[in-house]
């Protein structure tokens, strides 16, 4: 059997496949040169996986790899109807950032609650303004995603002593379905976005949505930028319709210095790093190896993607 050529969409740093020595012909490719070589390769390492070079790519002439693995839990910045509509496998980083992404969202609720930003900038101004805060124990919260990083968020509130309700695609024991999603929206103090991007969960946080939160709660997003309506989210905490937000996704990656979004009032914006800790790319590496072992012995492979919905079923 020819050894087969395995294709990674190039970031820095490189991942490291030495594992894969004469396992694989391992060749390297920039978006620009995507094209070109998706019909010589067998596998395709998506290792950039903030670039859409891969839906720009896909819908060209010739084969195309049988199995496609990105490096991140997201699939809609590859998905395009072709990739959607042939026999190739997707597969995931499924279960690398849950509990990272979880610690995040836990620190931001406690940040928003004890006001811990303008407790810093007070600092930096040297004004000693005593103030009371929030508790969190004894808050409600709905995360919204029932997949594993939404789980990971909740077993996490629930530490915190927050009852939270968790809500997904389809109504199961323990998971609410969407249906339910505006009444809990209206009891929480704390409504977390951990959904993916699908034609379902596209600005399903608008207007009406922040219209119906209580006047103290107050919301994260760390699933995808488009689920969120920003233009709704800006002017609910303009009109303090809500108390606050927390942002560690974005429309536009990076935010652009002149998004109106750096100076919304009591609006936390952080750079796509909720899941990032030290390490995570060489998990991210070892992960993608454990799983072409499994293609190269003719294994089911885990994290398959069903590319209808946009994620990885089962849960």
């Amino acid at each position: 059997m020819p050894t087969p050529t395995l294709l990674v969409l190039d970031a820095e740093p490189l991942p490291r496949l030495g594992r894969l020595t004469g396992r694989a012909r391992i060749e390297h490719t920039d978006a620009a040169g995507l094209a070109e070589r998706l019909p010589h390769a067998d596998v395709l390492l998506v290792w950039d996986f903030t670039s859409h070079a891969v839906r720009a790519a896909w819908p060209g002439d010739g084969p195309r790899p049988r199995w496609v693995h990105t490096a991140s839990a997201g699939v809609d910045h590859l998905m395009c109807p072709e990739l959607a509509a042939c026999d190739t496998v997707v597969t995931n980083a499924r279960g690398i950032f849950d509990q990272p992404i979880a610690e995040y969202v836990a620190a931001l609720v406690l940040a928003m609650a004890k006001d811990l930003p303008r407790t810093l900038e007070f600092q930096r101004e040297r004004i000693w303004r005593h103030r009371e805060s929030q508790k969190v124990g004894g808050g409600r919260a709905v995360v919204v995603g029932s997949g594993p990083i939404g789980r990971a968020i909740v077993r996490t509130l629930k530490a915190l002593g927050v009852t939270t309700a968790l809500v997904g695609r389809t109504p199961r024991t323990g998971v609410h379905g969407p249906d339910d999603l505006d009444r809990l929206m209206a009891r929480a103090d704390w409504v977390i976005a951990a959904a993916p991007l699908t034609e379902q969960t596209h600005g399903m946080f608008d207007a009406r949505r922040f219209g119906m939160m209580q006047p103290s709660a107050r919301f994260v997003n760390v699933g995808r930028g488009p689920l969120v309506v920003a233009e709704a989210l800006a002017e609910a905490l303009a009109k303090r319709w809500i108390a606050g937000a927390a942002l560690d996704v974005f429309d536009a990656e990076p935010l652009p210095p002149d998004s109106p979004l750096w100076q919304v009032p009591n609006l936390i914006v952080s750079p796509h790093m909720s899941g990032d800790t030290v390490g995570w790319r060489d998990e991210l590496g070892a992960q993608f190896v454990e799983l072409y072992d499994a293609w190269e012995a003719g294994r089911p492979l885990p994290n398959v993607v069903d590319k209808q919905r946009g994620y990885v079923p089962g849960h």
